[in-house]
């Protein structure tokens, strides 16, 4: 394969000769939201202390809407005000509440994903799908989709080592790498999310193409503020812009 040189390169190819592994986020980017987030945030917000409908629990919401992408014990973290045991237990009240909603069945792929996994891998890239939230959860919404066994691995902040960090960091990104092997450089891995914290967190690991999606939480100014290479309307349409990419006239 011939790869552009730099002056020709398209923004957000990487100067190696290819993609070969794709990290992919869950919520919003493969996975239908539809709101569960932030239905599930309501459970959280009460062990909290804080009522529905209330100006705390309004203020509370948009941050949650602000950090989408980001690690949820974080969050809770910070609506905790740093107190470990309530974050906590705001976390598990959260998780619970999700879980409940995707084994009542409020659980879809968006249009496509599925599909665009499959080509990908038929591609010869390596895809690992990756979450905020916690494993006992990522596993519910996997089953509930009949996902277990369609990509190499599924990376929750838990995986990637003793601090545990989610998005926005790189950790698991990176950790997708050092799972799989599946790149000898960080420009050939490509990231997608619908999220301002899954473009930082692509920036900072240093992929070679960190995408947007308007399929969840962002819209294209977010995303591209936080380092988007490309903005898509779906994840739909992802392996053909990996395929173009990496023709010569691309």
């Amino acid at each position: 394969m011939t790869t552009a040189t730099p002056k020709d390169r398209a923004p957000g190819t990487p100067d190696v000769a290819g993609t070969t592994l794709v990290v992919l986020d869950m919520a919003g980017t493969t996975v239908a939201d539809d709101g569960l987030v932030e239905q599930a945030f309501g459970a959280a917000a009460t062990r909290l202390g804080t009522a529905p409908g209330t100006p705390q629990f309004a203020a509370m919401l948009d941050h949650v809407r602000a950090t989408m992408g980001e690690s949820k014990i974080s969050v809770f973290r910070h609506l905790a005000g740093g107190d470990e045991e309530r974050a906590r237990q705001a976390n598990t009240a959260f998780e619970d509440a999700y879980g409940r909603l995707v084994a009542d069945g409020h659980c879809a792929p968006v249009p496509g994903a599925r599909e665009a996994i499959e080509q990908l891998r038929a591609a010869g890239r390596t895809v690992v799908l990756t979450t905020g939230f916690a494993r006992a959860t990522q596993d519910a919404v996997l089953a509930a989709l009949g996902w277990r066994d369609l990509v190499a691995a599924t990376l929750c902040p838990a995986d990637t080592g003793p601090l545990g960090r989610g998005r926005p960091h790189p950790d698991l990104v990176l950790a997708a790498l050092l799972r799989t092997g599946a790149a000898d450089d960080v420009r050939r891995v490509a990231v997608a999310g619908d999220t301002a914290y899954d473009m930082r967190s692509g920036v900072r690991a240093g992929a070679g193409v960190v995408a947007g999606v308007l399929t969840g939480a962002h819209a294209t100014e977010a995303l591209r503020e936080a380092g988007a290479t490309h903005v898509l309307d779906s994840v739909a349409r992802l392996p053909g812009l990996l395929s173009s990419l990496e023709r010569p006239d691309a």
